[in-house]
């Protein structure tokens, strides 16, 4: 029998150990961070929900405006109306008896990171750091635990949307923006919300005075035109 030697270059030798090592370490990860890790098939941020149904969410940003939001829950128990507020775990800390009345008055709560930043500009590990931590903090609040992530400023990168996915979150957009923090007058608002309003639709606001004043007027509108006002999980579902 003759036997035959295919040679192999030393560099190519090598290429194939530095694979065989990266195979040993995917199977050896868990499922969810090798996908985080490697990239395959990376969730992607959802902008509405369900175009088949009638419910047009509404999103409330919580990391500043404290003074405003009892008001809006105010209007918001006397109108029978359940949001999503994400909020932002730096004020999850120093407001624990607001955040409780929010999770106790049947409003869906998200996560809005820790500190404000701008996580596109963060790394894998920060991305989840900053989730992780205001996930700790609301659910010792209240007892419940956040899978909805808004990045603040909506500003994502796959990183941000692997990171969110990592740790059992939705990254969440929005398809209508009150632009409220502009500070511009309700008429602008109430003039954004109407433009276009839609199945599924998610319209994110902030605790402003000018949203306080728009609100009644928001949801009873929507109403007329044949729309629940609901959470980002009963739009999504």
């Amino acid at each position: 029998m003759r036997i035959f030697f295919i040679p192999v270059r030393k560099d190519a030798l090598s290429n194939l150990v530095i694979i065989a090592v990266l195979l040993l370490l995917v199977v050896s990860l868990n499922l969810t961070d090798a996908t985080a890790v490697f990239g395959s098939n990376p969730a992607k941020p959802i902008y509405q929900g369900d175009a088949d149904k009638p419910v047009i969410a509404f999103e409330c940003n919580v990391v500043w405006g404290t003074e405003f939001i009892e008001p809006m829950l105010d209007i918001l128990r006397d109108k029978d109306v359940k949001i999503t507020f994400f909020i932002g775990g730096e004020w999850a800390k120093d407001n624990p008896e607001l955040l409780k009345r929010i999770a106790e008055e049947g409003h869906e709560l998200g996560n809005h990171g820790y500190g404000h930043k701008y996580h596109s500009k963060l790394d894998f590990g920060s991305n989840q750091r900053e989730i992780k931590q205001t996930e700790e903090i609301v659910y010792k609040t209240t007892g419940i635990e956040t899978r909805l992530f808004a990045p603040p400023y909506g500003d994502y990168n796959d990183t941000t949307v692997r990171a969110a996915e990592s740790l059992g979150y939705k990254t969440i957009m929005w398809s209508i923006d009150t632009i409220d923090w502009r500070r511009d007058g309700v008429s602008r608002i109430l003039e954004r919300v109407f433009k276009k309003p839609h199945n599924g639709a998610f319209v994110l606001m902030h605790p402003t005075p000018d949203t306080v004043k728009a609100l009644p007027q928001m949801i009873d509108e929507l109403r007329s035109r044949g729309f629940r006002i609901g959470t980002i999980s009963e739009a999504l579902n």
